[in-house]
């Protein structure tokens, strides 16, 4: 599995990818996600969207995080960690693994610490996403018991 910048040899498919019917309440779109990503830099926040490449094929889309976003209602666990933001594995790519090696993938690289120092990296899901809670679970995150957004948060220790 490859973390490949957005660009724009790349962007206009990105877009395109779509999660199932069933599971667009658990996950913003990507484009929503890009366009965020681009509004949190702007303001001078990290935010790194990366589109997900099996053997080549783009199969899915990745946002990662580092520090708060200015956001008065964030949690602390924020501050000078990293996050996961999104990730979404397109349908017809489900059921292979591939979200697993996603996983392998983001932890690798936010493993090197590309912006500073970090205790934990952390994540937020809805609670009745149990296919992303089990995903996190087997990487080691665990509920710390804070809400971020009304969704759950889960953090892992670096």
């Amino acid at each position: 599995m490859e973390l490949r910048k957005i660009s724009q040899e790349n962007v206009w498919n990105v877009a395109k990818l779509k999660v199932s019917k069933d599971q667009e309440r658990f996950v913003a779109s990507n484009v929503e996600s890009i366009l965020e990503a681009f509004a949190v830099r702007e303001d001078g926040y990290v935010a790194l969207p990366f589109a997900l490449y099996e053997d080549n094929i783009l199969v899915g889309f990745c946002m990662l995080g580092y520090g708060g976003i200015g956001d008065d209602e964030e949690p602390d666990i924020v501050n000078d960690n990293y996050s996961i933001w999104r990730l979404m594995i397109a349908p017809e790519f489900q059921g292979k693994g591939l979200g697993k090696k996603a996983m392998e993938a983001i932890m690798e690289y936010i493993k090197t610490f590309p912006f500073g120092k970090a205790e934990y990296c952390w994540v937020s899901y809805d609670e009745e996403n149990t296919k992303a809670k089990k995903l996190y679970e087997s990487f080691g995150f665990y509920e710390n018991g804070d809400v971020d957004d009304g969704e759950i948060v889960a953090v892992l220790k670096l």
